[in-house]
């Protein structure tokens, strides 16, 4: 079933929208918009008149010079016209396409990256996101078509008065029918032929589908299970059931299409039958000239597709309108945090932070329960805490109240005593280093994967970075050493790493920002426990001096920390120091001799 939700802007709101952006940054958009429809008008008024002026000098039998210059004078200013036309029209082209991609890309592109991360959970969101893109993304996106759209409406309008005047000078009444016929069949047509625009979600659904299993054929993901499992014959039978179901849609499509012809082709002849007829019988009756009995003629014909043009003209704009309504409604999507326009955060005299988390929940949108329950918790400035527990007990939750990723639903997440909803979240950012356990790998060189930036790299900051990550002879063994780009995706010379390699560049990427806060979620879970033991090794010799989160689901890994918090349903369940908790034997004893156990028998039967 269709959206039935009113749009939040209208037709000439979003005009008014593009306009302002377009006179901000291009003032020749407009401007050409406007000239291009009186060049095209111009045109087509000259194209009208030049056979009933040339026949009009042949009825008043003027001498053949005097028709060639009459008709010299229209072929010149046609070629004029197209002239100005073309050279017009090449110049439009630049300013149009780069007002889309300059600017309304990158503002919706700067939206989502800079925007408060609850937003980028949010479905609304997220789905306006996508729409948002898709509405900007080719030369026919309603971004840069609105121009030409709008050229095209002047155009019939400029047209459309000036048949007008012409024909009420024939007949009124011929007038009216040309007219009524004409919205008549515009609206009948429309109704059959939007037949598309109507089921459009049925087909974005059907060409995803489609797209989705010809890309799992041919994907690298699914290469080895395709040949191991043999999967090959079942993705393209299912592929095949899209084909037949797409190629259905596309008949369906098609047999209204043809609806619409049809109808537009009676009310044609029916209105060309009548035009013709009536202006026989003024010739045969009151003398009409062949000349002006042509201008005529033509002018009926002519004034159909002009109001035709309007017509198709606000149809188009308000289709456009909608999808600009998308953009706009991403760009104008609230934001939870305060960036800009929070309180400035100073930096702590001594440079030690303190972070208190008082009465603290948190519920994720739709969620039937909170994943964070009333918990106090204060981490103090320099100390090494470890947060450990089962799956699902809210580890993750914690790190981004912590580091101001989210907002608690009830409570306070305080910064030596002060509440960060007031501060500017992006300052509050910078005080934070993270390491993720989904890393954020950019095709990009080496060195600005580790200062994360392409411009003013501190180069021996990168060096030693990297030494103290234990990347120094891997980097070194690279074809452009720091300057070799990382990943394939988009250069062919790019190196891939392997996992351990991956987690000592975050490590480095870690140690180059130098935040006074680091913050571990199960950085290493991919790594077997010789490795992630080596890793964090060196995360322990790099927070000597700062205040530092680790997550692990190995809890042997967390036994260098100040404090471990043992969680269970959102709650701190066990506290204390790895000792103090073995000693107690509670929950984080028992999960550590179950692992303990597992890693026992792995090493007996390698």
């Amino acid at each position: 079933m269709e959206e039935t939700k009113k749009p939040t802007y209208n037709l000439w709101q979003n005009t008014g929208f593009m306009l302002r952006l377009a006179w901000k940054h291009y003032k020749s958009i407009p401007v050409t918009c406007v000239l291009m429809a009186f060049l095209a008008a111009a045109k087509a008024a000259a194209e009208l008149l030049i056979s009933p002026a040339v026949l009009a000098e042949i009825e008043q039998g003027a001498p053949v010079g005097r028709m060639l210059r009459v008709l010299g004078v229209f072929v010149a200013a046609l070629l004029l016209l197209d002239g100005l036309i073309a050279y017009v029209g090449q110049n439009t082209m630049f300013p149009r396409s780069t007002l889309r991609t300059k600017i309304l890309c990158s503002a919706i592109a700067e939206k989502f990256s800079a925007t408060s991360y609850p937003n980028t959970l949010d479905t609304g969101c997220i789905e306006r996101k996508t729409k948002a893109f898709m509405a900007n993304d080719t030369n026919l996106s309603p971004t840069e078509a609105i121009w030409t759209t709008w050229t095209t409406l002047l155009t019939n309008l400029l047209g459309f008065a000036l048949y007008l005047a012409l024909l009420a000078q024939c007949s009124a009444a011929l007038m009216a029918l040309t007219a009524a016929t004409a919205v008549a069949g515009y609206f009948a047509s429309k109704h059959i032929n939007e037949w598309s625009y109507r089921h459009r979600k049925e087909e974005e659904r059907l060409r995803q589908q489609m797209y989705y299993y010809s890309h799992t054929a041919s994907a690298r993901p699914f290469a080895k299970d395709m040949r191991i499992f043999g999967l090959r014959d079942w993705v393209l039978a299912m592929w095949g059931e899209m084909v037949r179901a797409y190629r259905s849609f596309i008949a369906r499509r098609e047999r209204a299409a043809l609806w619409g012809s049809v109808i537009d082709a009676a009310l044609s002849l029916l209105r060309g039958g009548i035009a013709y007829a009536y202006l026989l019988w003024f010739t045969l009756e009151r003398g009409l000239p062949a000349s002006q009995f042509l201008l005529y003629f033509a002018a009926i014909s002519g004034f159909t597709q002009w109001v035709t043009g309007i017509l198709n003209g606000f149809s188009e704009l308000h289709k456009q309108s909608l999808e600009l309504c998308a953009i706009r409604e991403f760009l104008d999507w609230p934001e939870p945090f305060r960036f800009e326009n929070g309180k400035p955060l100073a930096p702590a005299p001594d440079g030690r932070y303190e972070l208190r988390l008082e009465d603290v929940s948190y519920r994720y949108p739709e969620a039937q329960e909170d994943t964070i329950s009333h918990m106090d918790l204060t981490v103090r400035p320099g100390e090494k805490l470890a947060i450990v527990g089962l799956n699902g007990a809210g580890k993750t939750t914690l790190v981004k109240l912590l580091c101001g990723l989210l907002d608690p639903s009830e409570g306070r997440v305080l910064l030596n005593g002060e509440d960060i909803r007031q501060y500017n979240r992006r300052q509050y950012y910078a005080l934070f280093t993270a390491v993720f356990q989904e890393f954020s790998i950019i095709d990009a060189p080496l060195a600005e994967n580790v200062a994360q930036r392409m411009d003013g790299i501190d180069v021996p900051r990168v060096w030693q970075a990297l030494e103290a990550a234990g990347l120094t002879e891997r980097a070194r063994q690279l074809p452009k050493g720091i300057d070799t780009p990382i990943g394939r995706s988009v250069y062919e010379d790019g190196v891939e790493l392997s996992g351990g390699e991956t987690q000592r560049l975050m490590l480095a990427r870690a140690l180059y920002k130098d935040a006074p806060i680091l913050m571990l979620d199960e950085p290493t879970a991919a790594l077997d426990p010789i490795a992630e033991d080596d890793i964090y090794q060196k995360y322990d010799a790099m927070t000597q001096s700062r205040t530092a989160v680790f997550i692990s689901h190995r809890l042997a890994s967390t036994r260098f920390c100040d404090r471990i918090l043992f969680l269970e349903k959102g709650r701190i369940a066990e506290e204390g120091t790895h000792d103090a908790l073995m000693h107690k034997g509670g929950g984080y004893a028992e999960l550590f001799a179950v692992q303990s156990k597992y890693y026992k028998e792995e090493a007996h039967h390698e």
